[in-house]
């Protein structure tokens, strides 16, 4: 297992706009175009997120942290791109 974060951009007015061409597309049953599922960065068996585009974070924003058997991820919210709001933590396997 192993434990990523990623910051979330909430929902703007562009958002909105690519969520209402993913809308559309999914309700004509056509193929959504690439450029929209890049923009949500996901895959056409997936939906986007109704939070908003999971960014990866920069390097050095997060890094591994460790103490008498805890581990962890720091996060220096001060390196945070402009623009997140929420971070997001999941384990993967």
């Amino acid at each position: 297992m192993s434990t990523h974060v990623v910051g979330i951009k909430p929902p703007d007015d562009n958002w909105k706009k690519m969520k209402a061409v993913y809308d559309s597309c999914v309700a004509a049953e056509i193929d959504v175009p690439d450029e929209i599922l890049d923009y949500f960065g996901i895959s056409d068996s997936d939906v986007p997120d109704e939070r908003g585009v999971a960014v990866d974070l920069p390097i050095g924003v997060t890094k591994e942290w460790c103490a008498e058997m805890r581990d962890g991820i720091e996060v220096d919210l001060s390196k945070l791109p402009e623009g997140i709001k929420i971070l997001r933590f999941y384990n993967s396997y």
